[in-house]
């Protein structure tokens, strides 16, 4: 039978993962698709590189565009990644009639009404499971495994890079930035880790994952983001002494007057199967009204974890390709039609259990006051924790957990604690979801 004819664009790490295991597996994958995969021709703007790996065995090239207008091209497979050339590639992909494959979260969360619009419109198909939790079939699951439910919210895990660095700080006790020098040495971020480290990537993924849950438009722009950069070793600590631990956590959630859509560091109590991925593994859990609660898990990044998923994509296009596009699974799991564009909330309605770390004069009256901003907000506490000053000190840590309430509440709270004069400094305040 004829092969499937790809197009792979980018020999990087996942390029370099897809086209080993896409030969390894060859007879497994043609299998499973009813007819082989064949990459025909990549490119890479390093020569030298593609030809070691693909040893003659395709064509090469420095021209990705040569590639996306080569008519002989069936599927073009993106792994450049970025916002601007890859934008213009798939695009063009599209316009020329090939399915296209990526594992670009960010040009997705970026352009992606305006790709899938396209690809729709051209009739071809545009799949991306690779884009979020790498070799964890998270978007197929929503997409179709839980199609009968009403998905109520979305909460991960889903950047392997910050996931490492909280893990070490916990086990190490050690500060942000000895962390992070030691992801870096190992591998785990990158030289510039901007975009893990303050959220960006993590807010790409639960932006499609929101999508594709809740069958609305992609929506990044009015995503809340958060990083860990500024998180202190002693919440850390103090959270686990409650029986919490803090994750970077992507969460979107689904409520009467619109969607939740947040990426911060949080709380979440230690007894949660989620709270207790550790490393570089990524996890996502998914409440649905029928299912109710399910749970993902796995390597959210690598060459092999991520070209896994770019290959069940690559299996999916093979079987569906020949079939009348009104027939395939959408893009976002919901007709092109029936998309809902249900308002994303701003930060300050959102509805959340919180954790507050005030430094306290060790004086009477002081935590009275405290409490009384919080009774006068409308907000009731959970769980007090007074640390002892240490001698010769005249002030002490008190942590706070409150129920939970609208965001404004809280930040009026933090306002008038901190214009009190038994206050020294900022208020700390983290997110806390139960996750029930």
């Amino acid at each position: 039978m004829k092969p499937v004819h790809v197009g792979l664009l980018g020999m990087g790490t996942v390029g370099g993962g897809t086209y080993a295991v896409l030969s390894r597996n060859a007879e497994e994958i043609s299998r499973r698709a009813g007819r082989p995969i064949a990459i025909t021709v990549a490119a890479d703007r390093n020569l030298e590189r593609i030809r070691a790996m693909t040893n003659g065995r395709c064509r090469v090239t420095d021209d990705a565009f040569a590639v996306v207008n080569d008519p002989a091209v069936e599927v073009v497979v993106e792994l450049i990644g970025g916002y601007t050339v890859a934008r213009d590639l798939v695009l063009s992909a599209i316009e020329n009639g090939k399915h296209v494959v990526t594992a670009n979260k960010a040009l997705l969360a970026v352009h992606g009404n305006e790709i899938f619009a396209a690809a729709q419109k051209r009739g071809v198909i545009v799949a991306f499971e690779a884009a979020v939790a790498g070799g964890i079939p998270i978007v197929k699951a929503l997409r179709e495994g839980l199609s009968a439910n009403r998905i109520e919210w979305v909460a991960g895990i889903i950047n392997g890079t910050t996931n490492f660095i909280l893990s070490e700080m916990r086990d190490k006790g050690i500060s942000f930035a000895e962390a992070l020098a030691g992801a870096q040495r190992l591998g785990y971020a990158e030289a510039d880790p901007t975009f893990d480290i303050e959220g960006i990537d993590a807010a790409h993924k639960i932006t499609l994952l929101a999508s594709i849950a809740f069958g609305i438009p992609v929506q990044f722009a009015r995503a809340h983001v958060e990083g860990i950069s500024k998180l202190d070793a002693v919440d850390i600590r103090y959270a686990e002494y409650l029986g919490y631990r803090i994750k970077l956590l992507g969460l979107a959630r689904k409520r009467e007057d619109g969607v939740e859509l947040r990426v911060h560091p949080t709380l979440i109590p230690n007894k949660r199967l989620i709270a207790n991925v550790e490393g570089a593994m990524n996890a996502v859990l998914v409440k649905g009204d029928a299912v109710d609660t399910t749970l993902y898990y796995g390597k959210g990044a690598g060459a092999e974890p991520t070209a896994s998923a770019v290959i069940a994509d690559l299996v999916d296009v093979a079987r569906a390709a020949a079939t009348d596009p009104d027939n395939r699974v959408p893009h976002l799991a919901f007709q092109p039609d029936r998309l809902h564009d249900v308002p994303v909330l701003p930060i300050d309605q959102a509805e959340t259990a919180g954790y507050l770390r005030l430094r306290v004069a060790d004086r009477p009256g002081a935590l009275a006051d405290v409490t009384r901003i919080l009774a006068d907000c409308a907000i009731s506490i959970d769980a007090l924790l007074q640390r002892e000053p240490e001698e010769g000190e005249g002030a002490a840590d008190i942590i706070l957990l409150t129920h939970v309430c609208r965001e404004r509440q809280t930040l009026d709270a933090i306002a008038r604690m901190e214009a009190l004069p038994a206050v020294y400094g900022k208020v700390t305040r983290l997110r806390l979801e139960n996750l029930q």
